[in-house]
């Protein structure tokens, strides 16, 4: 029977706590574009770490950034060659408000 994995496992795995919610929340609506304010909203975290973490994680290319004329969207980029790994990590993670 698998676990669910705490917020605060997670951190020590990703090093960050920033960085564990904004995946755990990607990966929990997988093929959804959301801008950095409503992951600031909907992870609780600070514009400071957002964009420190969604920098990383582009450049890792586990998420994809597109830019509009008014928004940048971020969003997991399925083809990453972590995908999987992080999918079955993420998937025993409590959601974002639990």
């Amino acid at each position: 029977m698998a676990r669910t994995i705490s917020e605060d496992n997670l951190r020590k795995l990703f090093g960050s706590l920033s960085r564990a919610r904004i995946l755990v929340l990607l990966f929990a609506h997988l093929g959804r574009k959301f801008y950095q304010r409503e992951i600031m909203y909907e992870t609780g975290l600070a514009l400071q770490p957002v964009q420190r973490e969604l920098s990383n994680l582009v450049g890792l290319g586990i998420l994809q950034k597109q830019e509009t004329q008014n928004r940048v969207y971020y969003q997991i980029d399925r083809e990453s060659s972590l995908f999987k790994p992080l999918i079955e990590i993420c998937k025993f993670a409590p959601g974002p408000g639990n």
